[in-house]
């Protein structure tokens, strides 16, 4: 670039060193557009991706129930068993996506894993321990719903 300290804004745009670095920008500047557009289609297809691998992985879930369904009027027992392997399906489904089922009792309350609901007198359980699962959590989808123990 020129040092000349009498240039005037005219010379700085018909310098060529200045004009090459201003066709850098504008190309660099096309380059970061037709990245940012890029990245965008490719989170929308690996979006896509993954719905559809788990819709896929639930379809047998959905299955199971059409076929509970489909047995309606059978004895109770085994409507109530049907439902069963439904849940403990879904459940597996649910863990094999890394969202395990949290329903321990007797374990230590944990506000990472752990929404308490209620407490209540427990003498035979330490203050600050699971006691009753009201509703199960899921991984890091849901903290189970908890009673906790407290002192008398």
């Amino acid at each position: 670039m020129s040092e000349n300290p009498n240039a005037t804004p005219d010379d700085a745009a018909t310098d060529p060193d200045v004009a090459e670095l201003a066709d850098r920008w504008r190309r660099a500047l096309a380059d970061l557009d037709n990245l940012r557009k890029r990245c965008a289609r490719e989170l929308r297809r690996e979006r896509q991706v993954e719905r559809d691998r788990v819709a896929a992985a639930f379809l047998p879930v959905l299955d199971d129930l059409e076929r509970a369904l489909e047995h309606a009027d059978a004895d109770s027992e085994s409507i109530v068993d049907g439902v069963r392997v439904v849940r403990d399906h879904a459940v597996a489904l649910f863990a094999a996506l890394g969202y395990p089922r949290l329903d321990e009792v007797g374990v230590p309350f944990d506000t990472a894993v752990h929404e308490a609901v209620a407490t209540v007198p427990d003498a035979d359980a330490p203050p600050g321990t699971v006691v009753r699962v009201l509703r199960p959590g899921y991984g890091e989808l849901r903290p189970a719903a908890v009673a906790v123990s407290q002192q008398e």
